[in-house]
């Protein structure tokens, strides 16, 4: 277990990319469940339990079509099972170490929260676009425009179906 999270810290510091990591149906299964519960805590704070439940697997299932259709449209469906672990587990990993922050940010609004909350989210977006490079085998700013384009559809989606989302932010 300590290597699998060494190997995610390396990807989510731009160390090792998804091409690093085990292409396993049992760690992809593991990841969802890690990145579930791990969200699940983030979602929990603002939302009932069966509201954030439904929301924490719509961004499972948003992240998995994602890798799925980029890869596919690209013609490098191999590379899916690596792709979505590595989007999977570095999400899980930068929303743990964001968690602090966003519960203060819900519960007291303060600046420093939200300096922080920010600066998450800027290194998500690093994270993800350092992801699809490799997975896509382009330059990193092409994968940066990708990783944004996803990342902006994706809020649209949760708001859409989700509208308290969109309210309460």
């Amino acid at each position: 277990m300590y290597e699998l999270i060494k190997l995610f810290y390396q990807i989510v510091i731009f160390q090792k990319g998804p091409q690093d990591v085990p292409a396993s149906r049992w760690l992809l299964r593991l990841l969802i469940l890690v990145y579930m519960a791990i969200n699940f805590l983030i979602v929990n704070i603002s939302t009932d339990t069966f509201n954030a439940l439904l929301q924490v697997g719509v961004e499972v299932l948003l992240i998995i079509a994602f890798a799925w259709v980029l890869l596919a449209i690209a013609g490098k469906p191999e590379r899916f099972r690596q792709t979505a672990m590595a989007l999977l587990g570095s999400d899980a990993m930068i929303s743990l170490f964001a968690l602090p922050a966003i519960a203060s940010l819900i519960g007291q609004g303060n600046v420093l929260a939200l300096v922080v909350v920010v600066a998450m989210m800027l290194w998500h977006w690093l994270v993800t676009g350092h992801i699809l490079r490799h997975a896509l085998s382009q330059p990193f700013i092409f994968a940066l425009g990708v990783a944004f384009l996803y990342i902006l559809a994706s809020y649209q989606v949760m708001a859409f179906l989700f509208p308290e989302l969109a309210n309460n932010q």
